[in-house]
Protein backbone atom coordinates (compact mmCIF):
# COMPACT_ATOMS: atom_id res chain seq x y z
CA UNK A 1 0.00 0.00 0.00
CA UNK A 2 0.72 3.37 -0.34
CA UNK A 3 0.39 6.45 1.38
CA UNK A 4 -0.13 10.21 0.50
CA UNK A 5 -0.20 11.96 3.44
CA UNK A 6 0.10 15.46 4.99
CA UNK A 7 1.87 16.53 8.32
CA UNK A 8 1.93 19.66 10.69
CA UNK A 9 4.90 21.15 12.53
CA UNK A 10 3.42 20.98 16.23
CA UNK A 11 5.32 23.87 16.46
CA UNK A 12 5.32 26.38 13.36
CA UNK A 13 2.50 27.01 10.73
CA UNK A 14 4.37 24.53 7.94
CA UNK A 15 3.06 21.59 6.80
CA UNK A 16 4.21 19.10 4.38
CA UNK A 17 2.87 16.96 1.56
CA UNK A 18 4.62 13.15 1.35
CA UNK A 19 3.84 9.34 -0.22
CA UNK A 20 5.41 6.47 1.70
CA UNK A 21 5.09 3.05 2.45
CA UNK A 22 5.33 2.91 6.02
CA UNK A 23 3.41 6.05 7.35
CA UNK A 24 4.53 5.43 10.83
CA UNK A 25 8.29 4.90 9.73
CA UNK A 26 8.22 8.06 7.56
CA UNK A 27 7.06 10.14 10.45
CA UNK A 28 9.65 9.26 13.04
CA UNK A 29 12.14 9.45 9.85
CA UNK A 30 10.81 13.78 9.33
CA UNK A 31 10.65 13.85 13.80
CA UNK A 32 14.63 12.80 13.60
CA UNK A 33 15.10 15.24 10.89
CA UNK A 34 16.33 12.93 8.57
CA UNK A 35 14.38 14.70 6.08
CA UNK A 36 16.50 18.35 4.58
CA UNK A 37 12.74 19.77 4.11
CA UNK A 38 11.34 19.40 7.13
CA UNK A 39 13.76 19.42 9.74
CA UNK A 40 14.26 22.88 10.44
CA UNK A 41 10.10 22.38 11.64
CA UNK A 42 10.26 19.38 13.67
CA UNK A 43 8.20 17.79 15.80
CA UNK A 44 5.11 16.95 13.36
CA UNK A 45 2.25 15.16 13.46
CA UNK A 46 -0.05 13.27 11.01
CA UNK A 47 -2.79 15.46 9.98
CA UNK A 48 -4.39 13.68 6.85
CA UNK A 49 -3.32 10.88 4.76
CA UNK A 50 -5.42 8.61 2.15
CA UNK A 51 -3.87 5.09 0.91
CA UNK A 52 -3.39 3.50 -2.35
CA UNK A 53 -3.18 0.01 -3.66
CA UNK A 54 -2.26 1.67 -6.93
CA UNK A 55 1.84 3.31 -6.86
CA UNK A 56 1.11 5.15 -10.06
CA UNK A 57 -2.37 7.26 -8.95
CA UNK A 58 -0.38 7.44 -5.43
CA UNK A 59 2.59 9.65 -7.35
CA UNK A 60 -0.25 11.25 -9.15
CA UNK A 61 -2.16 12.65 -6.49
CA UNK A 62 0.57 13.32 -4.22
CA UNK A 63 1.74 15.77 -7.38
CA UNK A 64 -1.51 17.08 -7.61
CA UNK A 65 -1.56 18.17 -3.86
CA UNK A 66 1.48 19.83 -4.73
CA UNK A 67 0.27 22.00 -7.44
CA UNK A 68 -1.39 25.51 -7.59
CA UNK A 69 -5.15 24.09 -7.67
CA UNK A 70 -4.15 20.91 -5.18
CA UNK A 71 -2.66 23.50 -2.88
CA UNK A 72 -6.03 25.06 -3.00
CA UNK A 73 -7.87 21.96 -2.86
CA UNK A 74 -5.67 20.74 -0.04
CA UNK A 75 -6.15 24.23 2.14
CA UNK A 76 -10.21 23.99 1.67
CA UNK A 77 -10.41 20.70 1.99
CA UNK A 78 -7.98 18.53 4.02
CA UNK A 79 -6.36 21.31 6.46
CA UNK A 80 -9.27 23.40 7.32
Amino acid sequence: MFYVYIIKSKAYNQHYTGITEDLKRRLQDHNQGKSPHTSKFKPYKISWYCCFSDKNKAYKFEMYLKSGSGIAFLNKHLLS
